[in-house]
């Protein structure tokens, strides 16, 4: 009888166990999501936590830009777009909290729904979304947007919809995303995705649209008067329908913001200093320091503000392009490296007043840590011991230079490499083996005084390794158009990275798109050990082994010696009308992507 109840007692228990189970893997719909763990603002937050909820609506921001546009589409290959209009436009079923690593709150989706495992994703559309003219958004759009961007849109779109095993309808206001690969992170770039109107494309191009043909979307700011190249303005829609919403409270205060377009740095300048721009962002330490002194700063019209961040660093600097036969020798690329002097040319241009970037995600958490690699990091890297370069165990470290223009003892060591690796210099000239002169060209946009600057500097050093260098200045059409061909040796790279780095490591240097029209692997990286990182990065279930995939990835960018690093930005430098206003409170990003404009407002 006991034993009756016993085994009883343990079919209730084993029932109940799967019950458990099963709610623990099937949590059911909820108002936000997040990488690791829950997301930190509860389901009935009232408004984002860097914003002023109270702020104003009304006036206007002017900003420039250097180059131009010929593409009001943000989403297909074809074109250069203003870089504002992806963010003021369109939205996705999900929204960032910039105050947060990664988490993703309800926008067009009132909620979304994800197993344990991840292997898909739910969303239910909120009833009152509605496109800038007034339709509303339906499941229909939302299936639409993921395929056609997927199949005709930019590259950037590829990979995520590769991974789509199918998407269907399950409701009148809601989908279901299945996955066909273990990727922890595929439920929120699901809901990141931008979600445009199927109807307005019926019986037309996408891919090939005109700059007349600018897609429908259903964020706060619609494109207004714009002359290619020019200008273009976006104005606030006075009947947006999320306004309310706690992701849009106190966010998107200014009626109109206008982008105008320069030929050169210099000229953008000068437009800020007579007040035809009211704000402008600053990178150079020395400039803020030194040039921003002119009557309406002194007068207290302008004012200069720095925000604090706690963001990596990112990589900026020159990329190598390994895919050529003269960077494929990790030698060569470490002797370009020595022959880049940074503390004399930071001297020079930034007055020493902005430090070097010393590796990918550097001033965060997810950097890695100086010395030998210890714990789960180096059981990550072990593996693939047999092939990794030099540093990357025992810890990669960037040339020290020399403050003296000449730097003798990083030449010295530059040409011993390059010794090594087949140059030898004759009749004052860097040549190999077959006599074929060491020789490339470095592709800059027009108007990019400061890396032409620096490349000057560089280009004097370099002569006296024999090797000749060229800089070829681009304007804006000629630069994309070689950049997505990568048609270059060398060129500037620009990578902001997150505090949640995830599927786009893949697109910045994995293996498999290195080779691809318009990749952004624009080193051509490829490295096994690269790609296993990333691999880990995206099925980690916990925050120590996500953290431990990070650092060992940054250790091999760094040890590959793919960019020659540049100096960091330090505080987000931003000087503006003092009648732009922004909140005390800044997110742990500062001012990074649309911070300015999104949580300003304009008060006399």
């Amino acid at each position: 009888m006991r034993s009756e109840i016993f085994r009883s007692l343990t079919r209730v228990m084993g029932a109940a166990a799967l019950v458990l189970l099963g709610s623990h893997a099937q949590a059911g719909p909820s108002h936000g999501i997040a990488m690791y763990g829950e997301p930190a603002l509860p389901a009935d937050f009232s408004a984002l936590p860097y914003v002023n909820p109270q702020a104003p609506k009304g006036g206007r921001l002017v900003e420039g830009t250097t180059g131009g546009f010929d593409s009001l589409n943000p989403f297909i290959r074809k074109g250069t777009v203003p870089w504002l209009q992806r963010f003021l436009s369109y939205e996705s079923l999900m929204g960032r909290n910039w105050d947060e690593p990664f988490s993703l709150y309800g926008l067009l989706a009132e909620s979304i729904e994800v197993p344990e495992d991840r292997s898909w994703v739910a969303f239910t559309l909120r009833p009152e979304a509605r496109f800038s003219d007034g339709s509303p958004v339906t499941v229909e759009d939302v299936i639409w947007s993921y395929e056609t961007l997927g199949r005709s849109g930019h590259p950037r779109y590829l990979g995520f919809h590769n991974k789509i095993d199918k998407i269907e309808q399950t409701g009148p206001r809601s989908l279901k995303i299945s996955f066909n690969v273990e990727d922890r992170e595929l439920a929120l770039i699901a809901g990141l995705r931008p979600i445009l109107k199927k109807a307005q494309w019926e019986g037309r191009d996408f891919a090939n649209s005109s700059l007349q043909d600018i897609p429908i979307g259903s964020a706060p700011y619609v494109v207004g008067d714009y002359e290619q190249g020019r200008f273009v303005t976006f104005r606030r829609n006075p009947d947006y329908w999320g306004k309310d919403l706690p992701l849009r409270r106190g966010v998107a205060n200014l009626d109109e913001i206008r982008l105008e377009f320069f030929g050169d740095e210099s000229v953008l300048f000068e437009a800020f200093k007579a007040g035809i721009l009211t704000a402008q962002r600053e990178f150079n330490a020395e400039k803020w320091a030194s040039q921003y002194d002119f009557p309406a700063v002194s007068s207290g019209a302008v004012v200069k503000s720095e925000i604090e961040n706690r963001r990596p660093t990112g990589m900026t600097g020159f990329a190598m392009n390994t895919r050529k036969a003269l960077f494929s020798d990790w030698r060569v690329r470490e002797a370009l490296l020595l022959a880049f002097n940074f503390p004399y040319i930071n001297a020079t241009l930034t007055g020493g007043r902005q430090a070097r970037i010393t590796s990918y995600f550097a001033n965060s958490e997810l950097g890695m840590r100086p010395g030998p690699a210890t714990g789960k990091v180096r059981d990550l890297l072990l593996p693939f011991e047999a092939d990794l370069l030099p540093g990357t165990l025992e810890g990669p470290e960037l040339p020290k230079g020399d403050e003296a223009a000449r730097n003798r003892r990083d030449l010295r060591r530059a040409v011993e490499l390059l010794d090594q690796a087949g140059w030898s210099v004759r009749d004052g000239q860097l040549v190999n083996a077959d006599g074929t002169a060491f020789r490339f060209e470095v592709m800059l946009r027009q108007g990019d005084r400061g890396g032409q600057a620096a490349m000057e500097i560089y280009r004097a050093a370099l002569q006296r390794l024999g090797i000749d260098m060229s800089i070829a200045t681009v304007d804006n059409a000629q630069y994309a158009t070689r950049e997505r061909a990568l048609d270059f040796d060398m060129i500037r790279l620009r990578r902001d990275l997150s505090l949640s780095p995830g599927n786009e490591q893949r697109y910045y240097w994995g293996s498999a798109g290195a080779d691809l029209d318009g990749t952004r692997n624009l080193a051509g990286v490829k490295n096994p050990a690269i790609d296993a990182m990333i691999d880990t990065m995206l099925t980690a279930r916990s925050s120590d082994d996500f953290t431990a995939a990070t650092r060992a990835l940054d250790r091999l960018l760094t040890a590959g010696r793919y960019v020659i690093p540049i100096w960091g930005f330090g505080p987000d430098r931003i000087a503006h009308s003092k009648a732009l206003h922004f909140p005390a409170n800044t997110p742990i990003y500062g001012a990074r992507l649309t911070w300015m404009p999104d949580v300003w407002w304009y008060e006399e």
